[in-house]
């Protein structure tokens, strides 16, 4: 999915939301999945890609664009307001 269309879709469900056709929860859930379909067919012109941690604690589950896995581990630290090396995940390309 590229960004016109994810962004298209997101303003598809505020639009079913405002007009009362779908309610708050089904609405998250819409924009939910828009996003984790956009994150995981990401293509970067400039070498990013998703990367998502696996692990113990708070960086599990997290996704980040990143050039490489070293990258991908150093914008989850910041993320999480942590020390680089304090946590203990593992990083894939998605």
């Amino acid at each position: 999915m590229d960004r016109i269309s994810a962004l298209r879709n997101v303003e598809d469900a505020l639009r079913d939301f405002e007009s009362g056709e779908s309610d708050l929860a089904a609405t998250e859930q819409r924009v939910v999945t828009v996003l984790r379909t956009y994150a995981t067919d990401f293509e970067s012109e400039v070498g990013r890609a998703p990367y998502q941690a696996t692990g113990e604690g708070r960086a599990h589950g997290l996704v980040v664009v990143a050039e490489g896995p070293d990258d991908a581990r150093e914008r989850i630290h910041d993320l999480l307001d942590e020390e680089p090396g304090t946590l203990e995940f593992e990083v894939e390309r998605l």
